[in-house]
């Protein structure tokens, strides 16, 4: 089933020059790289993508994180990509949240790394599910800027996955 992800490369990626290796990592042949922008990330924004999670205890360390209080990066670079299972493609590539149980030959196994402070500087974020997905597109990127976005969103709601 093709479908859209949203990958973003966080402010510790951008800071620790991680541009290049996490790009060669999801160019494959399944992949289909649709939407690219390099974005600075606001209070609202970071809040308004991780809005699932506001009731959990490290709410506002996660948005601190996003939005580069921790680091003093404020921009990260975000992506979608479509293809046949997109999402899970994406998903393995990034490996696990933890860096410490991710496969090392992933995105957050080779690069992830957690502070003395406990925080995960995991490298990238990655849509969930397709809900997710299509919601996070849309808090990032206007229709023009992802090629074919609206052509993906009306398949998605044609096969009852709005």
């Amino acid at each position: 089933m093709n479908e859209s992800a949203l990958v973003i490369i966080k402010p510790d990626g951008i800071q620790r020059g991680l541009i290049g290796p996490v790009l060669d990592r999801y160019d494959t042949p399944f992949l289909r790289l649709v939407g690219i922008k390099m974005a600075k990330v606001t209070r609202a924004l970071a809040a308004a993508h991780y809005e699932q999670l506001r009731n959990k205890p490290f709410f506002e360390e996660i948005i601190n994180y996003l939005s580069g209080k921790l680091n003093g990066i404020g921009s990260v670079l975000v992506m979608v990509y479509y293809g046949d299972q997109a999402i899970k493609r994406c998903r393995a590539i990034a490996g696990a949240t933890n860096p410490e149980e991710a496969n090392p030959r992933s995105i957050r196994g080779a690069f992830g790394r957690i502070t003395t402070k406990g925080v995960y500087e995991n490298v990238v974020h990655v849509s969930s599910n397709a809900k997710e997905a299509r919601r996070e597109i849309r808090l990032w990127f206007t229709p023009a800027e992802v090629r074919g976005f609206s052509q993906h969103i009306q398949q998605s709601k044609a096969k009852g996955r709005s």
